[in-house]
């Protein structure tokens, strides 16, 4: 199926659309049809071929290739919600709720003011809701994010000393474990293997195939093994070379190499 993908910030999550037979490519700003409404954003990936299978709902299509005139309405939505999200922080000290406004945003056609808040409980935002829609005159919705995101909004610098890569080129999030982290003889110690945003490392994903692929028939550190010397016990593997070292008694350290 032909679509084309479109993201509604830099270095934001990319949605599948249909391209509609515009003629589209890498950074044309688009109007799009969304569950939400209208919506302004610009092409990242152009018109492309993905399998039908990977497509888990009706596209949307795209409307039009934004005019000068889209371009000044969003430049001017955008000026408009920077402005809701410190009066909705007010609203929010006044009422002394438990959370963190992060960011907010307009619908392109403004039918509704979406804002993204952080906090560590459920918060009852009945009344804030209700205030912000007497303000403002249209539908609100308050989304509550994850630590994750504030990283991805905010930006930094990793323990690694290179830009985060949520907020440098990651559009999704993908499930990142403990046992990714075991997986790869990592020690568990929260300043090696969590992030700033004091989750474990997006990077635990990255070569987690490999190590697990480099792992098969390596035996555990402690078990028993046989070897041309005689039975031992395994005190150290190198998964990637695919070697480990085991204890034969009346022998010493004897070298296996399980790819030979």
């Amino acid at each position: 199926m032909r679509v084309v993908g479109v993201s509604f910030k830099d270095k934001g999550r990319i949605y599948y659309f249909s391209p509609n037979q515009l003629d589209l490519k890498n950074g044309d700003n688009v109007i799009v049809e969304t569950e939400r409404g209208e919506q302004y954003g610009q092409v990242k990936n152009g018109i492309i071929d993905l399998d039908n299978d990977k497509i888990k709902s009706a596209l949307k299509p795209v409307i039009r290739i934004a005019t000068e005139e889209d371009n000044k309405v969003h430049e001017k939505n955008i000026k408009d919600a920077s402005k809701a999200l410190i009066k909705c922080r007010k609203i929010v000290e006044k009422q002394k709720l438990n959370m963190y406004v992060v960011d907010a945003n307009y619908t392109f056609d403004r039918d509704q003011l979406l804002f993204y808040f952080l906090s560590d409980n459920r918060v009852d935002f009945r009344s804030l809701a209700k205030e912000l829609a007497s303000l403002y005159k249209t539908r609100i919705e308050l989304r509550q994010i994850g630590v994750r995101d504030k990283a991805k909004e905010i930006g930094g610098i990793g323990p690694c000393g290179l830009q985060l890569c949520c907020s440098k080129f990651l559009n999704d999030f993908d499930t990142v474990s403990i046992n990714m982290a075991k997986n790869q003889n990592i020690a568990l110690n929260p300043n090696k293997i969590n992030g700033i945003c004091g989750r474990l490392l997006c990077c635990l994903k990255y070569e987690d195939d490999c190590y697990t692929e480099c792992r098969k028939d390596m035996p555990k550190i402690g078990s028993k093994v046989n070897t041309v010397k005689g039975e031992g016990i395994v005190k150290s593997v190198d998964i990637l070379k695919r070697k480990y070292v085991a204890e034969v008694k009346n022998v010493g350290d004897v070298e296996v190499n399980l790819d030979e």
